[in-house]
C-alpha cells in the first residue's frame, strides 16, 4: 500500500529557508497530481501547491515567488523549497497525492480529491 513520508520541517527565523520532502512509497508509477498543504494553528488546511505528473505547477498565489514545488520522479520524491519565510508560514505541512485525478491546468486541486497523504512536518517561523 502506498505511503507518503515527509522530512525537512523545523525551526527557522523569519527570512529562512527550508526544503520540504515527500517521500513516495509503495508505488511503482507516478502520481497524476501531488500537492502540498498546511495547517495552521486554529486554522483550517489550506492548499499550498500542486504539481503533476507533466510537471505542471501550481503554487497558492499569495505565496508565489516564495515557495516552489518540484518532483523528482526518479527518486518517487515530491520538494517544497520555503525562502523568505515569515512567521505565518508557521503550521504542519502535509503532502498528498492522487492516482485518479490529474492536477488542474491553473489552480489548486482541493484537499477532498487526493487519495493519499502524509503524517505532516512541523514548520516554525519565529525569531
Amino acid at each position: 500500500q502506498e505511503q507518503l513520508v515527509e522530512s525537512g520541517g523545523g525551526s527557522v527565523q523569519p527570512g529562512g529557508s527550508l526544503r520540504l520532502s515527500c517521500a513516495v512509497l509503495g508505488r511503482t508509477y507516478s502520481a497524476y497530481c501531488m500537492g502540498w498543504f498546511r495547517q495552521a494553528p486554529g486554522k483550517d488546511r489550506e492548499g499550498v501547491a500542486n504539481i503533476g505528473i507533466n510537471h505542471n505547477a501550481n503554487v497558492r498565489y499569495v505565496l508565489e515567488g516564495r515557495f516552489t514545488i518540484s518532483q523528482d520522479s526518479a527518486k518517487s520524491t515530491l520538494y517544497l523549497k520555503m525562502n523568505n519565510l515569515h512567521p505565518e508560514d508557521t503550521g504542519i505541512y502535509y503532502c498528498a497525492a492522487s492516482w485518479k485525478r490529474y492536477c488542474h491546468a491553473a489552480g489548486l486541486v482541493q484537499a477532498p480529491d487526493f487519495d493519499v497523504w502524509g503524517q505532516g512536518t512541523q514548520v516554525t517561523v519565529s525569531s
